[in-house]
């Protein structure tokens, strides 16, 4: 990890940072709604994995995400306006990061949303890792991860 700038304001300076860029392809998604068959409802889970590269083209996988999303809240007039909290666990050579946080829109849309979650822990490598994650759709079932990490 490459020393970041020493913070003169702060007695809790931060003494590591580093970016990380990963391309994601979904492998399984499986949704478990409240009203099968019928529209998106509060409660509805969605359980998911998605295979990790470093580059965009899928030839060196590095690890993956394994994760649940529940739906809090949907907008009975548009079923496109709803939020997720998300757990998601991204496993990586050297350990694990755990990440959360809040997707507002709907998952399954097309394109589905950005959304940015906070890095809330990790292991190995990652021990006391905090930052955050962001995630942009770019294909079908593909996204691009930007960890901007805290260690």
């Amino acid at each position: 990890m490459a020393a970041a700038a020493k913070d003169t304001a702060s007695s809790h300076a931060k003494v590591h940072d580093r970016v990380i860029t990963l391309f994601g392809v979904l492998a399984q998604q499986t949704r478990f709604p409240v009203n099968p068959g019928g529209t998106a409802a509060q409660g509805d889970r969605t359980a998911f994995r998605s295979d990790l590269f470093y580059d965009e083209q899928g030839k060196n996988r590095v690890g993956q995400t394994d994760g649940t999303c529940t739906t809090t809240w949907v907008n009975p007039k548009d079923t496109n306006d709803q939020a997720e909290v998300c757990v998601v666990t991204y496993s990586l050579p050297g350990g694990q990061l755990t990440v959360q946080g809040m997707i507002f829109g709907n998952l399954t849309a097309s394109p589905p949303p950005s959304f940015d979650n906070a890095i809330t822990g990790g292991t190995g490598v990652f021990d006391r890792a905090r930052g955050m994650v962001h995630a942009d759709t770019i294909g079908v079932g593909k996204r691009r991860f930007t960890i901007d990490l805290d260690c």
